[in-house]
């Protein structure tokens, strides 16, 4: 018999009160993780192990400079699979590189996708797989759910620590004229595998890992906060955010830290995981429009909006972000002023990665700030901030970035 004193009777108590709290979730993986150092050479077992005979590989011609492509073709080479390359990807893959793919693609029949590479590579190779398996351009799975036919098995290699692509099942691309960015979702799309291996981060360069760990920080601190969340993604969110947080100063200094640079690529595919749990919120709404019409890249235009983001969101959850600041040191856990010290300390891993602050640094015209905020306005990710925004409020913050 276990006899409890008062005080525990009261922690237990108050444990089952928060757990009658919790929200629902609907949490199911489809995405198989290998970690480490060195694993990219297990790519080839990886394939075989889901019946592949023939590989698309899609990424870019950085990565064949870098010796990353060659590793995984002698990998896969070794397991008795035939290639095919498609290396033509652009940074921000429109509608015409997933074209261009798919008309390789169809030239073999092919059984198994590998994306090699950032969250580009990735994004193609899953439009690929799209266009591929059902048919029809981009467009017609602009949202959520719309692919009707099985697709074909996919092998996520990321080389950066940034997007999380491996951990979704949206490919993001853009339109080729407008540069606006659609989100195809369909969780027949997400990766069978992704493997990370650290050591095909350590060939960035400063300026990749800079924009590409401001995006993956964004996503955890956004997706923690975000009005889909919940235990699952939280649970993604505040890891991917100690991670991160933790390592990104040091991967700027100590740029062959195999450590750091592990933590980063894990922390970046958990902000991943939690997007596509919980999804995003108002900065991403922001940066799209910025992207566009002035070629910011994406992990600068992040970078100047999501301080302004949340001290606008602090009204409703300012104690949500005094977690994630506790959690870094910055506060005790309820301090009221820890939204701002997070939107500050996220404001100075900018300034640490030599990245602009505001948009005026950036040539932003500030006579577009309508057009902007209208644009920003219909972008989906904005209707999952915890704080409702329009086309007013977008504007404001815009302002402030200023």
């Amino acid at each position: 018999m276990v006899v409890m004193d008062s005080k525990s009777t009261t922690k237990l108590n108050t444990e089952l009160e928060e757990g009658a709290s919790l929200s629902a979730f609907d949490y199911e993986p489809r995405t198989r993780i290998v970690f480490g150092s060195g694993s990219l050479n297990r790519l080839g077992a990886l394939a075989v192990a889901e019946n592949a005979r023939r590989v698309l590989l899609v990424t870019d011609k950085g990565l064949a400079a870098a010796g990353h492509e060659a590793r995984a073709v002698a990998s896969l080479e070794n397991s008795g699979i035939e290639i095919t390359i498609f290396d033509d990807v652009h940074a921000n893959p429109t509608t015409v590189d997933v074209e261009r793919g798919l008309q390789v693609a169809r030239q073999h029949q092919i059984d198994l996708i590998v994306g090699l590479g950032g969250g580009s590579s990735m994004d193609c190779a899953k439009g690929i797989n799209f266009l591929l398996t059902n048919g029809g351009k981009m467009e017609d799975y602009w949202g959520v759910g719309k692919a009707s036919k099985p697709m074909l098995p996919l092998i996520a290699v990321p080389t950066t620590a940034g997007t999380g692509s491996e951990a979704q099942s949206f490919a993001v691309i853009a339109h080729p004229e407008t540069h606006m960015k659609m989100a195809c979702g369909d969780k027949k799309a997400a990766c069978r595998v992704a493997i990370l291996d650290p050591e095909l981060t350590l060939t960035m360069p400063r300026s990749v890992t800079h924009v590409t760990g401001i995006d993956a920080l964004s996503h955890a601190l956004e997706t923690f906060v975000t009005k889909p969340r919940n235990e699952i993604s939280q649970l993604f969110s505040r890891r991917a955010w100690t991670l991160l947080a933790n390592s990104f100063p040091q991967v700027l200094n100590s740029p062959n830290d195999l450590t750091a640079r592990g933590n980063m690529q894990l922390g970046a595919h958990f902000a991943g995981a939690a997007i596509e749990n919980s999804m995003l919120g108002a900065t991403h709404a922001l940066a799209n429009p910025l992207s566009a019409h002035f070629g910011l890249t994406h992990g600068i235009a992040i970078g100047i909006m999501l301080p302004h983001v949340i001290r606008f969101n602090a009204e409703l959850v300012g104690s949500q972000y005094s977690l994630l600041a506790s959690d870094i040191g910055l506060c005790d856990p309820q301090d009221p002023a820890g939204a701002g010290l997070l939107a500050e300390h996220f404001q100075s891993l900018v300034s640490l990665a030599g990245a602009p602050t505001t948009l005026s640094e950036c040539e932003v015209d500030l006579n577009l700030v309508d057009q902007l905020a209208e644009e920003a306005s219909r972008q989906w990710t904005g209707n999952f901030n915890p704080r409702p925004v329009d086309q007013s409020s977008l504007r404001d913050l815009y302002e402030c970035a200023f």
